[in-house]
Formats: structure tokens, C-alpha cells, sequence
């Protein structure tokens, strides 16, 4: 990857080195300022069970609030199967959103209002439908899926077929073994909340919601699927778009 004069540092965040990656991985190139990104990179890693080659993009010093040209920070050119958007600046992702639409490489840019053909923009990463042009992130990451195992009253465990890239779905579904079934969507929500790593602040007008708020609704509602009346022991996994 060629790097501008004012481009930042890359780094793969692979635990092996890049040659030794699990056959199959998907490429995944993480574009992030100020580790913005890094809980979301290291939920990766612990929960993408090695189905992914990470690498890095970091640009860790201040900008101007307006970017006319934004290719003095933007690598000249990348290759990667899916990108993921963790950057502060507007110009920035609108520019790197055009750039993945250019190379036909489709971009995940959680929180961003953009409309850019082939950007995925979900308000929080946990809202992230299913899309087959996101490969394996898409099938692993995104909005919660569960497993329910139920024994009398009481939530035996649960796994998680699908969950949010900071890893809070699996930490707060870890807590709910043994809980009682009554108040256990509750439970999920207040417990994502403690691992949300979203920002608290960035509270929406529109649905009168914070991303940490919103976050614990689509856990609890998805913990309530999972615990459906037809089958309160098995969770199916959501519609496919196939576009």
C-alpha cells in the first residue's frame, strides 16, 4: 500500500504474520483516527474465530475542520475485500466511501451520513443488517443474533451466532447464564450497556435516543426473537438481503 507524504502509519493486527493467515480470511482494511477503532479491532480478532486478515490504518494527529483535498492523508491505493470506516473526519470518510466505490470494494461506515453507493452506514455497528456483499464480517458482524438454551425458568446460555464488533453481545450474553427468563431482554439491554463501547453523547434527535440506549433495544429485541413462544430454545437467523 503506498502511503501519501501526510498519510498515517498501517499496521496489520493479525496475530500471525500476513502469509500464514487462515486460507479463505477475509481481507479486511480498518481506516480509524485517534484508535477511534481499536475496541472494535480487537473484538475482531477475539470473536472473528480467524476468519479475517486485518490491517490497519491509523492517523493519529489533528486536522482542520474542512479538507479540500483529502488525498495528502488517504493511502493512493489499497486492496482489500471490505473497508472499515472508523474515521472522525467527514471529508475524510465521504472521500474514502467514493474511493471503495471507485475500486468496487464495499465499505462499512457505522454512525456516518453519507450516501455513497456501496457504503453500508448503519447508525451503530449493531444495526449492521445482513448483506452477502459483506462476506464472512457480514455473516459474523452486525445486528445480534442468538442461541437460547433454556432449562425450567432459566436461561441455561446463550450463544451468539452474530454480534457487535466491540464484543459487548458476547459479554453481556456470558452474564445472562442462569438468569431467570422473566426480564431477560431487559437484562441483555442493561448489560450491553456496560460494554457499549459507542459514544454516549452522540444522541440522535430524530429517535430521541443514544447510541448506547439504541444499542440495548437491539439486544433486548433480539434476545426476545431468540426466546420466541414458538420455540423459546432456538434463535433463526435473520432475512438475507440479496442484493
Amino acid at each position: 500500500m503506498k502511503l501519501n507524504r501526510k498519510s498515517a502509519h498501517t499496521s496489520s493486527s493479525d496475530s500471525a504474520p500476513r502469509e500464514e493467515s487462515a486460507v479463505g480470511a477475509q481481507r479486511l482494511l480498518v481506516f480509524q483516527q485517534n484508535s477511534r477503532g481499536e475496541t472494535k479491532i480487537r473484538g475482531i480478532r477475539i470473536y472473528g474465530e480467524g476468519l479475517f486478515e486485518l490491517q490497519v490504518v491509523s492517523l493519529d494527529y489533528a486536522l482542520p475542520a474542512i479538507l479540500d483535498d483529502t488525498s495528502e492523508f488517504l493511502p493512493l491505493d489499497f486492496q482489500a475485500d471490505l473497508i472499515l470506516d472508523y474515521l472522525r473526519h467527514p471529508d475524510l470518510s465521504h472521500d474514502l466511501a467514493v474511493m471503495c466505490k471507485n475500486r468496487g470494494i464495499p465499505v462499512v461506515a457505522s454512525g456516518k451520513k453519507m450516501r455513497v453507493d456501496g457504503a453500508f452506514s448503519p447508525v451503530i455497528c449493531c444495526a449492521l443488517p445482513r448483506n452477502r456483499r459483506l462476506g464472512q464480517y457480514g455473516d459474523r458482524f452486525g445486528a445480534p443474533e442468538f442461541v437460547v438454551e433454556i432449562e425450567g425458568e432459566r436461561i441455561r446460555k446463550i450463544t451468539v451466532l452474530r454480534g457487535a464488533p466491540c464484543g459487548a453481545s458476547w459479554a453481556a450474553a456470558a452474564r445472562l447464564a442462569g438468569t431467570p427468563i422473566e426480564g431477560a431482554a431487559a437484562r441483555m439491554g442493561l448489560e450491553v450497556q456496560f460494554f457499549c463501547t459507542a459514544d454516549p453523547s452522540g444522541w440522535d434527535p430524530i429517535c430521541g435516543k443514544s447510541p448506547v440506549h439504541l444499542a440495548a433495544e437491539i439486544h433486548g429485541a433480539a434476545l426476545r426473537k431468540a426466546m420466541g413462544p414458538s420455540n423459546p430454545s432456538l434463535s433463526r437467523p435473520g432475512h438475507i438481503d440479496p442484493s
